[in-house]
């Protein structure tokens, strides 16, 4: 017999403390659901996908780093019956966190997410140069490290995680740009409905069946000729070799508007393949 789903509960990057649960606490309409913490993200999906979960919340992008390619993968190739259902745009404040209160010159190693890392370069350059980086699966992991040993190290990342794990904040704000923000998604199998009377945003993930010139033209002017505003354009390779690539789109407008639909079966006719990640209320 397989493993007993977790019924009702929303699955999330963990463990306790990352700026995933802090952003699903944070939204009203799924802060009260039960949560059940991952170690990837890709656990996150596949417990949803397998019905361990019913929702799962992983990161998407981030506002200085870019997008997260472990979600844009997990979604183009591992998944097939994963839809985005509504997107959380959290602000990100990270902190500069040790077991107890010390002078940061006598940190030897910082712990982090790299993504994380990479917000705060500006910082950890200027004030802990000489301290290794060392990387870790979340936020919150680094935090908890840090909580139970006994050497000289810090990490990055959230005044909850700090809570939880009965740390000290010793610097806050670190982040090297002010706006810092991430944008989660929440995942389903059952697609958003398309009734809310709410703006939403339809995502899709599109492959060229044979590269040659105006290839990516043909495939904005099937938006522009509609009127349909862009806001996410971005390849990743295709995992097929160099050169070949995949295009991930997000569009303003729900599935079943006549513009979008139109849109999606001319692509559908000229392209090798075209996947719908989800059509949801925005952010």
């Amino acid at each position: 017999m397989g493993p007993v789903p977790e019924v009702g509960k929303t699955a999330f990057l963990g463990p306790a403390g990352t700026w995933a649960e802090e952003a699903l606490m944070s939204h009203t309409d799924v802060a009260a659901a039960e949560t059940l913490p991952f170690p990837s993200v890709y656990d996150v999906v596949e417990a949803v996908s397998s019905g361990r979960a019913v929702q799962g919340i992983v990161p998407m992008e981030n506002s200085l780093e870019g997008s997260v390619s472990a979600t844009l993968d997990v979604l183009a190739f591992e998944m097939e019956n994963i839809q985005i259902t509504r997107e959380i745009v959290h602000p990100v404040r990270h902190c500069l966190i040790a077991r107890e209160e010390m002078p940061l010159e006598r940190i030897g190693s910082i712990i982090s997410h790299p993504h994380a890392q990479a917000q705060c370069r500006r910082f950890v350059r200027e004030n802990l140069s000489g301290a290794e980086v060392v990387a870790a699966n979340s936020t919150a992991e680094a935090v908890r490290l840090v909580s139970e040993s006994s050497e000289d190290w810090a990490a990055i990342g959230s005044p909850l995680a700090a809570e939880k794990y009965g740390c000290t904040v010793l610097r806050d704000d670190i982040e090297d740009y002010p706006d810092n923000e991430t944008r989660f998604v929440l995942l389903a199998v059952e697609p958003a409905p398309q009734d809310l009377d709410e703006p939403y945003k339809t995502s899709i993930v599109c492959a060229i069946a044979r590269d040659k010139p105006g290839s990516l033209l043909q495939i904005l002017q099937e938006f522009s000729h509609r009127g349909i505003n862009l806001t996410k354009l971005e390849s990743r390779p295709s995992k097929k070799g160099l050169g070949d690539y995949i295009f991930f789109i997000d569009m303003e407008g729900r599935l079943n508007d006549s513009a979008v639909a139109g849109a999606l079966e001319c692509l559908r006719c000229k392209l090798a393949s075209v996947k719908v990640l989800g059509s949801y209320p925005i952010g």
